[in-house]
């Protein structure tokens, strides 16, 4: 892999097919990969030290890279962004996926939830490959470059520790993320350079994320950091078999994930929102009242729920909370009654966590600004993927799939633009 200096990738912009990418994430490395084997001279530009650093934050939980459900399921994960994304899922679809990082040296393989992943259970290898062959394919590197948009003459204007400096591109791509994680690189500083070139800009919003709860001292202080497990999410008519954590402030974890949009916008429209929670979800409600109805004798309470109902301490916890919530005693609480709370326990989240802790973020460049090949309409040769772009997908690896598919779009849309105008010069061409 070459990396190079601010002064170095300036001087080096001089042939036809010179072109940009900002980014060095999952979307910018694809772009890069699309171009370099296109022919185009590319030098990816990141302000971090090194590339992938969310992805290698990713593989500390195995790099979920994609879900090996049909398609036709798959695509409805991306919600109301769907038709937009079609047709890059579409082109580069999972099983795409899995060939490339099989030809990368990594095989994978699907969990048990139907999850895709390498079978290094890791990223690093993967991105290390990655690089080699990317650097192989003759892609530049410049690190430590924060993108600081266009000069007077349409220049990319970049600054770095040796210094100030602009590159004419004949095309850009852009790949810098939203705004999770900032201390990874995705800062969302590109959001007000856009927005001043007459970009539509959705706000941004934690994604994937924690909710709040007014947990009691007690609750709080027992169960913080423990996870809910076998438990059954819903809210409205959507419904989520999986694991939650219970946080200082709240909840968090896959299943709350895979319900965060709705969650997140019921909150936004109403202060609050109230999620139910199936304790019991495999077990019918009058088999359960029936346990319930057994003689407690001089057992305690918690002991009673946690054999006859097997609870967990955290569960019988939430239950507790429940109660005290609704001033009510669970103790006097027919089996009925019981029973029916603990198969749709009500939690009343009261806001969402903040963004910088989200896994991904919601909003960004509006779709409709982005012509078939993520061309940005509004400045020619300039192109944008990945989660910079207004969608938003559960975890389950629907955001590594996009990120991927819409690079890999965005680098083929601007190896099309440098063929319709390779007579033209370089300056002509750059916004």
């Amino acid at each position: 892999m070459t990396t190079v200096s601010v002064a170095e990738a300036c001087s080096m912009f001089s042939t036809a097919n010179d072109t940009a990418v900002i980014g060095a994430g999952p979307a910018g490395l694809m772009a890069a990969e699309v171009l370099a084997q296109g022919g185009a001279g590319v030098t990816v530009f990141d302000v971090m030290p090194s590339a992938g650093r969310k992805l290698l934050m990713a593989g500390r939980g195995g790099l979920n890279l994609t879900h090996s459900e049909p398609l036709p399921q798959f695509l409805t994960r991306y919600r109301e962004a769907r038709p937009k994304l079609e047709a890059a899922i579409t082109t580069f679809p999972p099983e795409r996926l899995r060939e490339w990082s099989e030809a990368l040296g990594q095989p994978t393989f699907v969990g048990s939830s139907g999850r895709v992943f390498p079978e290094a259970f890791k990223a690093s290898p993967l991105l290390r490959a990655w690089l080699r062959r990317l650097g192989a394919a003759g892609v530049r590197f410049a690190f430590r470059h924060r993108w600081a948009g266009w000069d007077a003459e349409g220049r990319l204007l970049f600054r770095a520790p040796d210094g100030e400096g602009v590159v004419q591109a004949r095309a850009t791509v852009l790949a810098l993320g939203g705004a999770s994680w900032p201390r990874l690189g995705s800062d969302a500083g590109w959001v007000e350079i856009l927005a001043t070139k007459g970009v539509t800009i959705a706000p941004l919003k934690p994604a994937n994320c924690g909710f709040n709860v007014d947990w009691s001292d007690l609750f709080r202080g027992r169960f913080e950091g423990q996870p809910l497990k076998g438990a059954a999410l819903s809210f409205g008519s959507a419904s989520v078999r999986g694991e939650a954590i219970v946080t200082r402030n709240g909840l968090e974890g896959g299943a709350i994930y895979a319900l965060a949009a709705d969650l997140r916008t019921a909150i936004e429209s109403n202060g609050a929102a109230i999620l139910q929670v199936a304790l019991r979800p495999d077990l019918e409600q009058s088999e359960l009242a029936k346990r319930l109805a057994a003689p407690r004798g001089k057992q305690s309470l918690s002991n009673f729920l946690r054999k006859a109902a097997q609870l967990s301490p955290v569960a019988i916890g939430l239950l507790q909370e429940a109660a005290i919530a609704s001033g009510v005693s669970l103790s006097s609480l027919s089996p009925e009654k019981l029973a029916a709370l603990i198969n749709a326990v009500p939690i009343r989240l009261t806001g969402v966590a903040p963004i910088a802790r989200a896994i991904s973020s919601a909003g960004g460049i509006a779709l409709d600004e982005l012509d078939a090949d993520f061309m940005v309409r509004r400045l020619p040769g300039v192109f944008a993927a990945g989660e910079m772009l207004d969608w938003e997908a559960p975890t389950g690896g629907y955001l590594l799939q996009a990120c991927f598919a819409t690079g890999i779009a965005a680098g083929e849309g601007a190896l099309r633009w440098l063929k319709r105008i390779e007579c033209d010069t370089p300056t002509r061409i750059v916004r």
